[in-house]
This record gives structure tokens, C-alpha cells and sequence, in this order.
């Protein structure tokens, strides 16, 4: 038996016996007033910049996210650039989904060139959702592995992301996955942007989006 089955049979085996006795968290209340802006207004795509062929809508109060036919990554970007900040947003997968939240982004007509860090979205356990990879490498930090049971697949989720200088942290549903800080990170400037990967037919849903700039440039 290799490795890597071992490590998968322990990590369901985990999941399966946490989950037994797992009561949902509720929902966090969004952000309050003190600093916090809507990125998000409800009715439309204001301050936000589309790039690449996947579809993104608004559909009942909601940002819906849908993948195209063709090959490469959508984005949905914002159009204001943010160094140290706070960020609150929930999240649905519809489907089988692997997206995330990007920031400290910046996206060339090139996108083998693109620069980010990436807070990892996905509706599968084990799949290290609100981990952190890119600043020119592959995974960063994964949460711990008695943490991947806090997602709810195919429910809504809150995350929220602190960027403060070289550390970040992130929370799923109201518990702390990842905190982290950087010896020397590529990239601490950029928009941020929501994900969705091509193929598959797959959808995700945002709601709830806000941010606090902390400034500090």
C-alpha cells in the first residue's frame, strides 16, 4: 500500500468519525461599519472587471460564476488594488468545484505570467480549502487535517482573509485554517479576484462580498 493511499484512507477516516458528531457552525454575521465596504452591491458587476470566457452573472442577489467550453481560467476582478487588508465573502459550489479568491494579483493579456496568492475554494473535504499557493510556487500552506471537515459542500461557507504585511490568516465558517507569514513574498500589491477553472460545467455562487483597505503603501 503506497503512501499516499495510506494518507488518503487516514484523512477520510477522520472526516467520516469528525463529521459523525460535527454540528454545523452558523453562518458569521457580515462585517460591520468600521472600515468595511461592499464589494458586491446585490444588482450588479460595478467595480468589477471580467477576463477570460467564463460567464459571470448576476442571479438572485447573487455573483454566479459558470465555466466555459474553452481552455484556461476566468476571472472576476476588481478594479481598485489592495496591500494590507481584510476581506469577508461566502461562497456556494453548485457543482464539483475547484475556484479561489486571489489577491495581491495582477493579470497580463499573457496569463502564463500571471503574478498572485490564492486562498484555494473547493466543495470537496480534503482539498485544503482557505489554504494558501502561488508567490511563484505551487501550495504554500495547507490547514491542518482535522480542519478540512469545518467546509459545507454545496452550502454556503464564509470566508474571511486578514492581510496584514507578510502574514495572512484565513477563516472557514468562523475557524482559523491558516496563519501564516511570509519570509520574502514575490507579490504584496494587486487587484483580487474571484476564480472559476474551464470545462466541466461548473458553477459557483458569491454573496456577502466586503472589504476593509488597511492601506499601508
Amino acid at each position: 500500500m503506497t503512501r499516499f493511499v495510506k494518507d488518503w484512507i487516514k484523512t477520510t477516516s477522520i472526516l467520516i468519525l469528525m463529521g459523525a458528531f460535527f454540528t454545523p457552525l452558523p453562518a458569521q454575521s457580515p462585517p460591520g461599519p468600521d472600515g468595511w465596504e461592499p464589494l458586491f452591491n446585490g444588482k450588479d458587476l460595478s467595480g468589477w472587471e471580467i477576463w477570460g470566457t467564463e460567464k459571470w452573472s448576476v442571479d438572485n442577489g447573487t455573483i454566479l460564476g459558470e465555466s466555459g467550453p474553452e481552455k484556461g481560467n476566468g476571472f472576476l476582478m476588481t478594479k481598485k488594488t489592495y496591500k494590507n487588508f481584510h476581506a469577508f465573502l461566502r461562497f456556494k459550489c453548485e457543482t464539483n468545484t475547484n475556484s479561489g479568491l486571489f489577491y495581491h494579483t495582477t493579470i497580463p493579456e499573457d496569463i502564463s505570467k500571471i503574478t498572485f496568492i490564492q486562498v484555494e475554494i473547493d466543495n470537496r473535504p480534503g482539498r485544503h480549502t482557505a489554504g494558501l499557493h502561488g508567490n511563484g510556487r505551487s501550495w504554500i500552506v495547507w490547514p491542518a487535517q482535522e480542519k478540512e471537515f469545518y467546509l459545507r459542500p454545496f452550502e454556503w461557507n464564509d470566508l474571511l482573509v486578514k492581510v496584514e504585511g507578510k502574514r495572512t490568516r484565513t477563516y472557514l465558517n468562523g475557524i482559523e485554517m491558516v496563519d501564516y507569514t511570509y519570509p520574502r513574498p514575490h507579490v504584496t500589491d494587486g487587484v483580487l479576484a474571484l476564480q472559476i477553472h474551464a470545462g466541466g460545467h461548473t458553477r459557483i455562487r458569491f454573496k456577502d462580498v466586503w472589504v476593509r483597505d488597511l492601506g499601508g503603501r
